[in-house]
Parts: structure tokens; C-alpha cells; sequence
């Protein structure tokens, strides 16, 4: 004669089958992958790096670019999509485009710029870790200045590019450059970084996906990091400011890896259907 399991048993081994089928969906499956790779961490050390090594070397080069204006203050603004109150705080922190041209020597240009580097290898790093793949060779480091000359340049024509003002038509296709642009942006960006060690199609949904995360960062930030800054500017002076910025940076930071590690699950599983599928016909 058997014995029925017990109410406790039974609801454990229902909470227990529950959990199994989380682990093996999707979400259980980036969730593991996110952890193993260390995701949360190395979003936090892309907003620490990108502030040390990229930020100043975008200052220096925001302030030569004659069409640009208000320098560096311009180009976080217009990525944060914050108002005219928070925007006034973030150029007073990093203060006038023409001071950072005349303080900064030959020297000290060459040194930011061998510094803004060390950030695309720590991209490159990410995407690795994120396709399981080996640390590349010493002699691909040219991959990571073609790369910072590209990212420096789409972020001049992203900040210099007009945009028909109160036209809903021309907001949205506003939006939709901007979309596109990050899209082919990120997409090439992890073939150069990866060494063409994966295929463009692998790449692709990658791609697709850090472009749509960091088109729902600038919403979220027009409605959350916009007023934290001027908020933050009146608590905390300007380290309220850096607060907010080392935030989004972190936020940008997981858009980035989080994206590609999201593509590369979609690929395998698109991948494992259309085996499915091909097993599934009859042969001739």
C-alpha cells in the first residue's frame, strides 16, 4: 500500500518543478548567463572606466568641434534628454569648451586619448565573455582605435544633426535615425571587437536589441535622471550631478552587454528551431 505525499511535500515539489521550469525559460536562462559572466559588475566597471578614460577625451574633442559650440555638456545632454534646468547643471560641472582646449597639452591629449583606449578593450572583453570566446591577441589593438575613432564620430553627427522642432513627424523619424544608427553601430561594433570571430547573422539580434534597450534608457532617463539632477544639483552640489551621471553610465554600461548577451540567446534559439524544423522534413 502507498502512502500519499503529504500537503507540504506536494506544495514543495510543485514550488520545486516551478522553479526548474523558471531555470530552463528564457528569463531563467539570461538570468544564469548575467551571473555567470558577472554582468551587473561590469556595467559598474564601464560607468567607472568610461568617466576616467572616454569622458575626457570626449571633452577635449566636443570642445574643438567648431559646429558643437557648448562641448561635452552638449553631447550628455542631448543623450540624457534632460530639460533646460538639468542642463544647466551639466555644463556648469564640466565648465567652458574653450578652457579645456587651452589646459590641455600635446601631452596630456596623447595621454587621454592612449587612456580612452583601455575602454574599448573593455568592451571587447565584455563581448568575449558574453560569446564565451578567448581573450584576442595583443596585435588586434588596432581594432580598439578604429573603434573609439568611429563611436567619437557618430557621437558628433548624433549631437550635430538637426531636428524639426514641435513636429511629431519629424520627432519621429528623429527617433527612427537614431534607432538605425545605433543599430548599425552596435552591430559593427561587436564584429570589430570580436575579431570576425562571429558571423554578421549571429550578431544581428544582438544588435537589434541594445538599440531598442538604449532607445528605452532615453525615455527612461528624460523621466528619471532629467529631475534627479536638478534635485541632486541643490542637495548635493555638483557631486549630485556626478551621481547622476555615474548612474546612467552604469545603466548604458548594462544596456551594452545585456543586449548582446540577450542577441546571442536569441540566435541560439532561432538557431535550434530551424534544426527542429529541418529534422522535421522528410527527405527526398
Amino acid at each position: 500500500m502507498t502512502r500519499k505525499p503529504s500537503g507540504a511535500a506536494h506544495h514543495a515539489h510543485r514550488l520545486q518543478d516551478l522553479w526548474l521550469r523558471i531555470l530552463a525559460s528564457p528569463v531563467g536562462l539570461a538570468w544564469n548567463r548575467g551571473r555567470e559572466m558577472e554582468l551587473m559588475h561590469r556595467a559598474m566597471g564601464f560607468a567607472a572606466l568610461g568617466f576616467l578614460t572616454l569622458v575626457p577625451l570626449l571633452i577635449v574633442v566636443a570642445a574643438a568641434d567648431p559646429a558643437s559650440g557648448q562641448g561635452f555638456a552638449r553631447w550628455l545632454t542631448q543623450a540624457l534628454g534632460v530639460e533646460a534646468a538639468s542642463q544647466e547643471e551639466v555644463e556648469r560641472l564640466f565648465g567652458a569648451p574653450v578652457e579645456a582646449l587651452q589646459r590641455t597639452t600635446a601631452f596630456g591629449l596623447a595621454a587621454v586619448a592612449a587612456f580612452g583606449l583601455t575602454f574599448g578593450s573593455a568592451v571587447q572583453t565584455g563581448y568575449e565573455k558574453v560569446w564565451d570566446l578567448p581573450t584576442a591577441r595583443w596585435h588586434t589593438m588596432w581594432r580598439h582605435v578604429v573603434w573609439l575613432a568611429v563611436l567619437i564620430f557618430a557621437l558628433l553627427v548624433f549631437v550635430n544633426t538637426p531636428t524639426p522642432a514641435g513636429s511629431v513627424l519629424g520627432t519621429i523619424l528623429g527617433t527612427l535615425a537614431d534607432l538605425i544608427g545605433t543599430f548599425l553601430f552596435f552591430w559593427w561594433s561587436q564584429r570589430l571587437l570580436l575579431g570576425g570571430r562571429v558571423r554578421w547573422r549571429a550578431l544581428l539580434p544582438g544588435a537589434v536589441t541594445s538599440a531598442l534597450c538604449m532607445l528605452g534608457l532615453r525615455i527612461f532617463s528624460q523621466f528619471v535622471f532629467s529631475p534627479l539632477i536638478a534635485s541632486n544639483a541643490v542637495t548635493y552640489g555638483p557631486f549630485g550631478t556626478v551621481l547622476v551621471i555615474q548612474s546612467w553610465l552604469v545603466g548604458v554600461g548594462f544596456v551594452v552587454y545585456a543586449g548582446a548577451l540577450v542577441g546571442r540567446l536569441i540566435h541560439e534559439e532561432l538557431t535550434r528551431r530551424r534544426l527542429e524544423r529541418d529534422a522535421d522534413q522528410p527527405t527526398a
